[in-house]
């Protein structure tokens, strides 16, 4: 089975993301383990990591995932900001490895203008040395899947195995799945054909088994248009056929479907609660076959008033969310 969650605000204390992710339902864990838009990080003490301990335990939600600060930039021209990014990335590796943390998930970098081939060996290099100077061998790294807005290296399938083939802690990295992200990059994943075309390539490529989490988001953009716009689940391009595909794919066993839609309530229910107890219901549902809308699930919450999608057919209608 694969727990469902969310990323949790890290404001007040990292152990606060517990009691926040139980609020909403949520089983498995993504979090900031520092300030996302600083680069210096204040000392982590024992106390605030046996406390982040306790909370885990008495909540029972795991898997936890920590993700890199997005100010990371391994495959810049600049070589100041290159070190930054990576003397950062060793950093955030030892800060996850104290709380127990196995993976920490990397945004590959940009190249501006330096060439897709500078820019891979350029990240490999960077992480091979954040890994060495951190010391802590317990964790991996794990290679998201981007839009490809710009010069973003790793919207390609080709683009991750080259990272990983030129790294020498290959052994030491894997990959997040963001379901928007292939989408707008090009990966059709709301056609049966296209799906089985995508993970086949996966893992001809990569390795179905170096496929460790997936950033469970719709897409507000359409197929191919190279931007990063995450859609509450059922609301976007992606629709509900293509999530319960995806939670039923025995192939993805196990891993964590984390969200990371936009924040927000509709009325007095958090997204985050709703988003968690569609994807439960999806994952509970009958298995999908070709490209024939699934059968209407019937969702519901703890709480009243949570938004029904009415049919397998996707609901690409824009919504306001809050």
């Amino acid at each position: 089975m694969n727990p469902i969650g969310a990323h949790m605000s890290i404001a007040g204390g990292l152990h606060r993301v517990f009691e926040r992710l139980q609020a909403v339902g949520g089983e498995c864990l993504q979090l900031f383990v520092k300030p996302n838009v600083q680069w210096a990080a204040g000392d982590l003490s024992l106390e605030e990591v046996e406390w982040f301990a306790r909370e885990q335990v008495r909540t029972g939600i795991a898997p936890v995932v920590a993700h890199a600060s997005y100010l990371l930039n391994l495959a810049s021209p600049d070589p100041g900001l290159r070190q930054k990014s990576g003397l950062t990335l060793a950093l955030e590796l030892v800060r996850s490895a104290r709380l127990g943390i196995p993976f920490l998930v990397l945004h590959p970098g940009s190249h501006l203008g330096a060439g897709e081939k500078v820019g891979l060996r350029r990240i490999a290099q960077g992480i091979d040395r954040a890994l060495a100077r951190a010391e802590v061998p317990d964790i991996q790294i794990l290679l998201e899947t981007t839009a490809g807005a710009g010069t973003q290296l790793g919207c390609r399938l080709e683009q991750l195995r080259d990272i990983i083939g030129l790294s020498r802690s290959a052994d030491r990295l894997g990959i997040c799945l963001d379901t928007s992200h292939v989408y707008a990059a090009g990966y059709d994943l709301s056609r049966a054909e296209a799906y089985e075309d995508f993970f086949g390539s996966f893992d001809r490529l990569i390795s179905l088994k170096r496929l460790k989490a997936v950033h469970a988001n719709d897409s507000k953009t359409s197929l191919g248009a190279k931007v990063d716009r995450h859609e509450q689940i059922g609301l976007g391009r992606l629709g509900i056929p293509t999530f319960e595909r995806l939670l039923r794919d025995p192939r993805l066993s196990g891993r964590p479907f984390i969200l990371e839609t936009p924040k927000g309530k509709q009325g007095d229910i958090p997204w985050d609660e709703i988003n968690i107890q569609r994807l439960k219901r999806l994952r509970e549902g009958p298995q999908p076959t070709g490209d024939q809308p699934v059968a209407p699930t019937s969702y519901q919450s703890p709480r009243r008033g949570v938004p029904k999608i009415r049919s397998g057919v996707r609901d690409t209608r824009r919504r306001r969310t809050v």
